[in-house]
């Protein structure tokens, strides 16, 4: 697990890249890889590296990596978990390659001298990384399926940069830093930012399952080497379901213990990590370490499960519990890891059982990709009751089951019924792409707009952020309403907001978050799987409870999912209120010219009087606030 940056001169007028300049973006990926570093230069690109060891712990593994004569440069972030089958399958050895390292970086300098980027569809890992070949003048710059480790880029006439994270890139003085709006509109739906679009004008993301091109001559190619099928498989019966996903589950578990440091595992107490738990026990002779995060709110907090799947399987556990006075000293700190606004109350959680395990393991696994695979979200279960209540007159459903639903009081708790029945009845007379939208919506159209400041929005007009939802949903073309809805969420949510925290907050101390959910031999399977099966009588993830009958407690088998979530609700009306009537006051709001000071102030009011719960929005916006402070204002 490593940091990488590069810079590559489109014009030939223009100076070439200084090795100060891509030493000092190779700087600011420092947390990514604190074992070594290493920068590369020609008279057209400049690569910078920060290393992470994780296999083959020694000097061989330094980068950026050469071929023999050194016409073949890379530099690699990730873990390929099939490196030695690919090295065996094309008998790199045999066909006269040398290698001096034990490392799958190595192992793919040589795939690519061999087939080219052809490589690419056979990878198992995760992974970004940049291949220049000086044979073509060609820059590649090649992205995992999940988007599990990112990947940036900025182009302008002069120069092309990439980079893990966006500071590498605007460690260059010369790019821009402008917000941009339709981010930021997308934002407030949302809470992340969805799609190939940053928070930056002119920054974006190399889109998760795709490779890009940059010719000798600055032309921009990008393609799509992968893509999740949902061609259902109506001769998979019950019974085989539960065993091929046993086994795969398991295979994927095995493929991620592959390393030459010690591996913990973040241990929720949810069923994905509790099936983690159960699966590596089988498969390692010490004791596994477990580190989990909870909350005084018992609503949020799941210590109590963790503890029972630790003490079932012995695990050397340790456990952290956030409070507001932790979160006041983390913010605006840790955005500093994500260069973005980052809304979803996981990413400071996630942070601090970081912080727990680093002394301790280098490799963690992480649940991640459970529910997209298996059909995990309460969102997935109201598909199904959606099925059968637009069934219901809509004269009763609007004239009289909303009413009473909004005659509920707020309430801060997680997942509260006042919150679920609210957003569900909302949902109902929307299609089902834009239900499932609804049901996780933070701002609606109408809402962002009545925040914007006159003259915010110039030039083109924004665009709605159902367009995200819609897209997936129609390109997906499954048969089975439920499997695109799972596409969605799989393409979207999974790479956009999961993976987001579950990188950046555990690289901020060094540490490697491995997803075994993600492993695409399994979802492979579980796609062609008819949806009737993951969802079998309302049961969210029948297929995964099943498999792991015999090895998790009862308790862990039927809890309800809580999902990790910070109380910010509760404490934006109290613990920190004065943060967010610092940062949300008409003065500071009015300093970006980007929304209407009194637009704000009601949203601030109407949860401070519990009229309305605007915990999420409010949380949103703050975290907007604070990274255009540190990062537009600076």
């Amino acid at each position: 697990m490593c940091g990488i940056c590069g810079i590559m001169r489109l014009d030939p007028a223009a100076p070439a890249a200084d090795e100060g300049l891509i030493a000092q973006m190779a700087r600011t990926l420092a947390h990514r890889g604190p074992s070594d570093d290493g920068t590369w230069l020609d008279a057209r690109v400049a690569l910078g590296f920060r290393r992470l060891s994780v296999i083959d712990l020694s000097y061989a593994g330094h980068q950026p990596m050469t071929n023999e004569d050194g016409s073949v440069v890379i530099v690699f972030n990730g873990e390929i978990y099939n490196f030695q089958e690919l090295k065996e399958k094309y008998r790199l050895e045999e066909r006269g390659h040398v290698f001096k390292s034990r490392t799958d970086t190595e192992v793919l300098l040589h795939l690519y001298e061999e087939i080219g980027l052809d490589m690419i569809p056979e990878l198992n890992g995760m992974y970004a990384f940049a291949i220049w070949d000086t044979r073509s003048s060609a820059l590649h710059l090649v992205r995992d399926r999940y988007g599990i480790k990112p990947f940036f880029y900025q182009q302008d006439d002069a120069y092309f940069r990439f980079g893990s994270e966006i500071k590498a890139i605007i460690a260059d003085d010369r790019v821009v830093r402008k917000p941009s709006m339709q981010a930021l509109h997308d934002f407030l739906t949302f809470n992340y930012i969805p799609g190939t679009q940053t928070a930056f004008e002119n920054i974006h993301e190399v889109p998760p399952g795709h490779y890009m091109t940059i010719s000798g001559d600055g032309e921009i190619t990008t393609r799509r080497y992968w893509d999740l099928d949902f061609s259902v498989d109506d001769s998979i019966t019950e019974e085989e379901a539960v065993e091929r996903s046993y086994a795969l589950m398991d295979k994927a578990l095995q493929r991620r213990l592959i390393a030459d440091v010690p591996i913990g595992v973040f241990l929720s107490g949810g069923l994905d990590s509790s099936t983690l738990v159960a699966l590596m026990h089988k498969h390692v002779d010490e004791p596994i370490h477990t580190y989990s995060v909870g909350f005084e709110d018992q609503s949020f907090n799941e210590l109590p499960y963790a503890r029972i799947v630790a003490e079932t399987f012995g695990t050397i556990h340790r456990e952290v519990t956030v409070t507001a006075d932790m979160v006041r000293h983390m913010l605006p700190k840790y955005l500093s890891f994500i260069d973005e606004p980052y809304g979803d109350g996981s990413a400071i959680p996630t942070y601090f059982v970081s912080e727990l395990a680093k002394d301790e393991v280098v490799v963690v696994l992480s649940g991640e990709g459970g529910d997209e695979a298996f059909a995990g979200y309460d969102t997935h279960a109201a598909y199904n009751v959606y099925k059968q209540a637009r069934r219901i007159p809509g004269f009763i459903r609007n004239g009289i089951m909303k009413p009473l639903v909004n005659c509920l009081p707020v309430s801060d708790r997680k997942l509260s019924f006042e919150f679920k029945a609210k957003r569900f009845l909302g949902g109902l007379d929307l299609p089902p792409h834009e239900a499932h939208l609804w049901w996780r919506i933070v701002l609606g159209e109408a809402e962002k707009t009545n925040l914007y400041a006159a003259g915010a929005v110039n030039g083109t007009p924004l665009q709605p952020s159902v367009r995200h939802f819609t897209s997936a949903y129609d390109h997906c073309g499954a048969d089975e309403t439920l499997s695109r809805l799972m596409y969605i969420d799989s393409t979207i949510f999974l790479p956009d907001d999961l993976m987001i925290k579950n990188d950046r907050m555990t690289m901020a101390h060094s540490l490697e978050a491995r997803v075994p959910f993600t492993d695409p031999e399994l979802t492979r399977y579980l796609a062609s799987v008819p949806a009737g099966l993951k969802m079998k009588n309302r049961r969210k993830k029948h297929l995964m409870r099943r498999a792991m009958a015999r090895d998790l407690p009862d308790e862990i088998l039927n809890k309800k999912k809580v999902g990790l979530e910070m109380p910010y609700s509760r404490w934006l009306k109290h613990e920190l209120r004065d943060l967010m009537l610092q940062y949300l006051g008409p003065e500071n709001i009015e300093r970006t010219g980007l929304f209407r000071p009194q637009a704000i102030a009601t949203l601030v009011d109407d949860h401070i009087a519990g009229r309305r719960d605007n915990g999420r929005p409010l949380w949103g916006l703050l975290n907007y606030m604070m990274w255009h402070e540190l990062y537009i204002q600076a």
